[in-house]
């Protein structure tokens, strides 16, 4: 009877197939042992290697990318919320209806107080919570307090308003200066791994040169600001959708109004005090409000799941270790360096000119004159003129440096100057085409003005010990300038293009100076970063090749012991040589029995 063969192969022994496999490798007792258990026979490293920094270069466009998507998704829907309870809360019989004598329009002066009012003092936490959360991380607090904000208008009430806001006006200069810092910070990790064969030429400890990030900012930066200022135009959808079919037309709203554009008084003078035809429902209501929550939600999750970190753990050790009374106190010593102080105008215009397209532009030219329902028709305009235009800050790849930003001012320039000498006639829509390209252009200049100065920021100052510094001291420049247009809303329209004005050709000449000092070779004053003060004594700080000290650790050099505080020898002549039974230290169980070591002297 002839025997059948086995359904598996008997392990050790020869099959059917004789004694290679496919490799061509001996199989059985016989095999040589390094055959077995070597490489791959068709293993590439440089293939390899060369695959794994593309998957890390793909995970920092990842990272930017849901940056910049939830930065977006979270300003929709902060910007599209406030704009439909103002409109709402605005109305008299809104008021009257809904919430009788609970005093709204002292709820809502009060909200907005706390939102332009606490960021004044953003810039004596903001450099502390971002060392003490880390970047990413703090962009994800931040991104939840503005859903927190969002939370609380289902029950409006001066107790949930008011301290959502003020905890919203906390959140913003960290969030914008996180997102400043984490964009250049995926710039610097895109060059290292996109150049990782010139750095393991120089070596671990040696930094890339000054500049060499400066395209790939620039790309990061237009991508982030792309996405960002089509947040405008999301936050127009519940408008559009559901509140624009309760409103008044302009012949209503606009009965009283005398005059609009450069010889209006304040915001909207005369505007009538009844904007809604019907009142919507409250369930509606719950609806909208639960999908703008629903949102926020999703942009927490981006933030959370989709951004990688922003810096090593190592690193994020060494930053919060220089001591925090320094964390606190470099801010203010970074207004030394020429470069900040002559940037300060624009980073104060940056302010001003994007709350001025959105009140000035949109209120007191466009809502003034062509109606309360083509208000976000204009702030569409103006966001998707602002997003598209994003796209020409590429061209610095091939400008020089000063042209783009120079350009943004120059468009203002042009804009403002017009806007002085037009004074649009109310309840007329013969001029909206005016209004329209306008707001286009006012976010040309826009997208010009944020694309560039981040990327100035960012090439400035390549040291990852001192971008978080730079980025909150810009935008808190920029909250205070918008707590300035907060204060000065009652103005007159000319007087608000005055201070506009001035304020741009003071910000467009300080910086030409700046670069006229550069070109001359004047070395900036920058503070100096104290070395990490390490507090712990482990592995990673006492070995001879540490391969995770920080960059500039490496640059300034030092032996094995830096960084470890040590204990300086005892004066007066070297003991000798103590036994070694006295030199171990005890064990627990002789500590617990109250010895000294193996004997008890």
């Amino acid at each position: 009877m002839e025997a059948v063969p086995p359904l598996y192969r008997v392990a050790g022994a020869a099959g059917p197939q004789g004694d290679e496999d496919r490799l061509g490798v001996p199989d059985g007792p016989g095999a040589p042992l390094d055959e077995l258990v070597g490489a791959y026979p068709n293993y590439n490293e440089e293939e390899e290697e060369r695959r794994y920094y593309r998957r890390k270069r793909l995970g920092v466009i990842k990272n930017v990318l849901a940056a910049s998507a939830g930065g977006m998704l979270t300003y929709a829907v902060y910007l599209g919320l406030l704009q439909m309870q103002l409109i709402l809360h605005y109305d008299e019989t809104y008021r009257e209806v809904k919430y009788g004598n609970m005093g709204l329009p002292d709820i809502d002066s009060k909200m907005l107080m706390g939102i332009n009012v606490t960021p004044i003092a953003a810039l004596l936490y903001t450099p502390v919570l971002i060392r003490f959360f880390g970047t990413k991380w703090m962009m994800f607090l931040a991104v939840g307090i503005y859903a927190l904000f969002v939370s609380t208008n289902y029950w409006e009430r001066y107790y949930t308003l008011v301290p959502s806001a003020v905890a919203l006006g906390m959140a913003i200069v960290p969030l914008w200066a996180s997102m400043g810092n984490y964009i250049t910070r995926m710039a610097q990790k895109y060059y290292e791994y996109s150049h990782y064969k010139e750095q393991d030429d120089q070596g671990p400890q040696k930094r890339p040169p000054r500049g060499s990030h400066a395209p790939y900012l620039l790309v990061f930066q237009v991508i982030f600001y792309s996405f960002f200022h089509l947040s405008f135009a999301c936050a127009q959808l519940p408008m559009i959708y559901f509140l624009n079919h309760y409103l008044y037309d302009l012949n209503h709203t606009l009965y009283n109004v005398q005059s609009c554009g450069t010889n209006s008084q304040g915001i909207l003078s005369g505007f009538n005090k009844t904007v809604l035809k019907t009142l919507p429902r409250s369930r509606n209501l719950i609806v909208v409000e639960s999908v703008l929550m629903a949102v926020a939600f999703l942009a927490m999750l981006l933030v959370l799941g989709l951004c990688g970190a922003a810096y090593r753990p190592t690193e994020e050790i060494d930053l919060r270790s220089v001591g925090w009374g320094n964390i606190f106190q470099l801010p203010f010593k970074h207004v030394r360096d020429f470069r900040l102080r002559h940037l300060v105008p624009f980073f104060i215009y940056s302010g001003f000119e994007v709350l001025f397209a959105c009140t000035g532009l949109t209120l007191g030219y466009g809502v003034c004159s062509v109606g309360l329902e083509r208000l976000a028709h204009l702030l569409v305009a103006y966001s998707l003129g602002a997003s598209a235009a994003s796209l020409l800050g590429l061209l610095g790849l091939w400008l020089p440096r000063p042209v783009p930003l120079v350009a943004g001012a120059g468009v203002h320039l042009l804009l403002t100057l017009s806007l002085f000498f037009w004074a649009p006639t109310p309840r007329v829509l013969r001029h909206i085409w005016i209004l329209y390209v306008a707001a286009v252009l006012w976010g040309v200049g826009s997208a010009l003005n944020k694309t560039g100065l981040s990327t100035l920021l960012g090439i400035l100052y390549e040291d990852k010990e001192r971008q978080d510094f730079v980025f909150t001291i810009y935008h808190w420049w920029q909250a205070v300038a918008i707590f300035t247009v907060y204060l000065g809303s009652s103005l007159p329209m000319k007087a608000k293009l005055a201070v506009l004005l001035l304020t741009l050709v003071a910000a467009a000449a300080s910086y030409l100076w700046m670069e006229q000092k550069l070109r001359r070779g004047v070395v900036p004053r920058q503070p100096r970063i104290p070395r990490p003060q390490h507090k712990v004594r482990g592995y990673r700080y006492l070995e001879e090749d540490n391969s995770d000290e920080s960059d500039a650790e490496g640059e300034r050099g030092g032996g094995p012991g830096d960084g470890v505080e040590e204990e300086a020898p005892p004066a007066g002549p070297r003991p000798g040589p103590e036994p070694a039974g006295l030199c171990r230290r005890p064990c627990p169980y002789e500590q617990a029995l109250g010895g000294d070591g193996p004997e008890e002297q």
